[in-house]
């Protein structure tokens, strides 16, 4: 039996088993080639897209590298000191090339750091004045650490060049420092100034004072009191002008104590009046019956307002009248001041209250003056917290109101109105456009029936057809004239009291108002307290106005020694004569230096000593600060009582009054010498010495 197939079939069977081989191979190879040209299609794909983006991460860094260098701003990196990259800007500050910096540890030479200021986010500002080839530069540097890697940071800072900035805040510093400079050498010259102006007005207007204390003719005493007025007219030129520096110079000193608004309404009504009436004019006050008693604030620079406005409103003011209205204007005070002028051409109601500027009018009798009242009111109302504002109807001449918010003191009420005057019966007979109605409104107020009438025929009419009158106020200058006549007439009418209305003026020149039929006369402007007083039953004249003829006062210090620090002898004699008149002995030292030897000598006990030592601020060898500091020394030594010293000053300002208390004087006392000031001393004086002498 044969195993085997025979050698033929064997080699078919290998042949076709070979066969069957090579072809799984051929398609196993042919299945791998196309997946590697796949895998190299991708590839090369890849290849392209990471070309692309490698030019794209090329250009981009181009363009941010183009876009540091055109800031010019200064970049650098360092890591550990070494510079890891720098801009062509920081670059050409080390004054090296760009390609150069990389690597290197040098340092820019620094002359100035100002103080580092540490940021919320960790990085540091501070400003540097480096050392360049261009000279000095400054660079305000950003300090930030700027992380690079995982674990790893660089310092980086980011400059920029303000020696520009730095350049104009030095500028701006000494343009500063030359201002304040000015500013100073202003102050001293308007101190100056101030001493120089007021020195020769204290003697003209303390002499025109002395001068009519004496005997003096009608023409004597004419002359006298124009002297007078023209020296008040200069001084308060003068003061203007102080006052617009100080203003100006932002040194105004406002002050917040209590007053009473109506008396300093009235007090100035009443000191503008006889400049009012010289012109035939009337100027009127009236005060509303809600104001407070007293009100907190500056009262000196109200009346300084007050002054400019009434003042200018009179200066302007032909015809009429000029009327003063204060009154509550809700948590404010409004004072308004109208006149009967020629008012004010609508396109200058604003630049009136500009420096220099004048409404200037043909029609205008009086002109004058520097052109900063209006300007220095504005500016006192602002700092005081108000403003001033102004109308002027055409024709119908000015209203300025002034409204302050000034509050009310503590505890204060309104002013007491007074007695009812209900079933009185007011026949006001005056032409003037505002003191009439003033005058009306304050007896309607109290409940009284007013008539007015503008002239004498219509006051005549009034008393035949208005049937039974309490009282007849008839004004000096009633159209019509007649005033005696009208007088008699009430009389016969039945009216029981008949008062007449007279300027102090008037009031001299005119007799007796009672020999001519009056049963009492009022002083024009008439105060508000004046009217009450009238018809509540006080038949004393009323004379709030009322100049009488100067007397010399009442020796008061009569024993007082008084020493007089001067060295000015036309000042030195108005000093030592008023207080002659006030019965005090002075004594005249014409330096400091006289002035320190005669006080020695009093202390030691080799001559009287002194009750009071008035002290001139600028005096040769000594000026009167350095005196009060070496009285008080000597004082302190020899264990002696206090000596009064009272600074004589014509510079005004409050750092002056505040230099002379700090430097041992007493009290301040401003040139021209107040009369009244220094009696109050010598009064005070001669009352303790009167005391002590009792005790004793």
């Amino acid at each position: 039996m044969e195993l085997w197939p025979a050698p033929p079939v064997l080699i078919a069977i290998a042949t076709s088993l070979l066969a069957a081989l090579c072809g799984l191979a051929t398609f196993w190879l042919l299945r791998e080639r196309g997946r590697v040209l796949r895998q190299a299609t991708s590839i090369a794909g890849d290849v392209e897209r990471l070309n692309d983006r490698l030019w794209e991460l090329a250009d981009s860094e181009e363009r941010y590298r183009s876009l540091i260098e055109a800031q010019g701003d200064l970049i650098v990196r360092r890591s550990e000191g070494r510079i890891v990259y720098a801009n062509g800007a920081y670059a050409a500050l080390l004054g090296l090339a760009e390609g150069q910096v990389v690597g290197s540890l040098r340092m820019p030479q620094v002359r100035v750091t100002r103080p580092v200021q540490a940021l919320a986010d960790g990085a540091r500002v501070f400003d540097e004045c480096i050392e360049t080839a261009d000279g000095e530069r400054w660079i305000a540097w950003v300090e930030t650490v700027v992380p690079v890697a995982v674990g790893q940071a660089v310092l980086q800072r980011v400059g920029r060049d303000i020696s520009a900035r730095i350049a104009g805040e030095r500028a701006l510093e000494e343009a500063r420092s030359r201002a304040e400079e000015a500013s100073a050498a202003k102050s001293r010259f308007l101190a100056t100034v101030s001493h120089e102006f007021r020195t020769p007005l204290n003697g003209i207007l303390g002499m025109a004072d002395l001068l009519g204390d004496t005997r003096l003719d009608p023409e004597q005493a004419t002359y006298v009191r124009a002297l007078r007025t023209s020296g008040e007219a200069l001084l308060g030129l003068v003061d203007g002008i102080l006052d617009f520096a100080k203003v100006e110079a932002g040194k105004l000193e406002l002050v917040d104590e209590p007053f009473d608004l109506a008396l300093l309404v009235e007090d100035v009504t009443e000191l503008m009046a006889p400049r009012a009436q010289a012109k035939g004019i009337e100027v009127s006050a009236l005060l509303a019956a809600d104001l407070p008693a007293l009100i907190r604030g500056d009262a000196e620079r109200l009346r300084q307002i007050l002054l400019n406005l009434i003042g200018n409103a009179v200066k302007f003011t032909e015809r009429g009248g000029v009327g003063i209205r204060a009154e509550r204007d809700g948590e404010a005070i409004l004072v308004a001041v109208a006149d009967t002028g020629p008012g004010i051409p609508a396109e200058r109601l604003e630049s009136i209250f500009e420096e220099f500027e004048q409404v200037e009018s043909p029609n205008m009798s009086t002109s004058g003056g520097t052109g900063l009242g209006l300007a220095i009111a504005r500016r006192l109302a602002l700092a005081m917290g108000g403003a001033i504002s102004v109308e002027s109807p055409a024709g119908q001449g000015a209203i300025f109101r002034l409204r302050l918010p000034l509050r009310a003191a503590a505890g204060a009420v309104a002013a007491d109105p007074g007695l009812d005057w209900s079933g009185k019966r007011l026949l006001i007979a005056s032409g003037t456009p505002f003191s009439a109605g003033h005058l009306a409104e304050q007896a309607r107020r109290r409940g009284a029936e007013v008539l007015l009438a503008t002239d004498r025929q219509a006051a005549l009419a009034c008393l035949r057809e208005a049937g039974s009158l309490t009282a007849l106020l008839v004004d000096r200058a009633l159209p019509g004239g007649d005033v005696e006549g009208l007088a008699a007439a009430a009389r016969q009418a039945g009216v029981s009291e008949i008062v007449i209305m007279l300027s102090p003026a008037e009031r001299r020149g005119y007799g007796s108002p009672f020999a001519a039929g009056f049963t009492g006369f009022l002083v024009k402007p008439v105060r508000g307290r004046s009217l009450q007083q009238r018809f509540e039953g006080d038949r004393r004249p009323a004379v709030s106005a009322e100049v009488e003829s100067a007397a010399p006062p009442p020796a008061v210090g009569a024993g007082l020694h008084v020493l007089v620090a001067e060295d000015n002898e036309i000042n030195a004699l108005l000093a030592t004569r008023t207080l002659e008149r006030l019965g005090c002995v002075p004594t005249w030292a014409r330096d400091g230096g006289e002035a320190i030897r005669l006080v020695e000598a009093a202390l030691a006990g080799q001559r009287p000593a002194f009750a009071l030592a008035l002290l001139d601020i600028r005096m040769p060898e000594l000026d009167g600060i350095a005196v009060a500091r070496r009285i008080r020394a000597e004082e302190q030594a020899r264990g002696a009582a206090r000596l009064p010293l009272l600074a004589v000053t014509a510079n005004t300002s409050q750092e002056d009054r505040r230099a002379a208390l700090a430097g041992g004087m007493d009290d301040c006392l401003a040139k021209p010498l107040s009369r009244d000031a220094l009696r109050v001393w010598v009064e005070r004086l001669a009352g303790a010495a009167k005391t002590a002498t009792r005790s004793a």
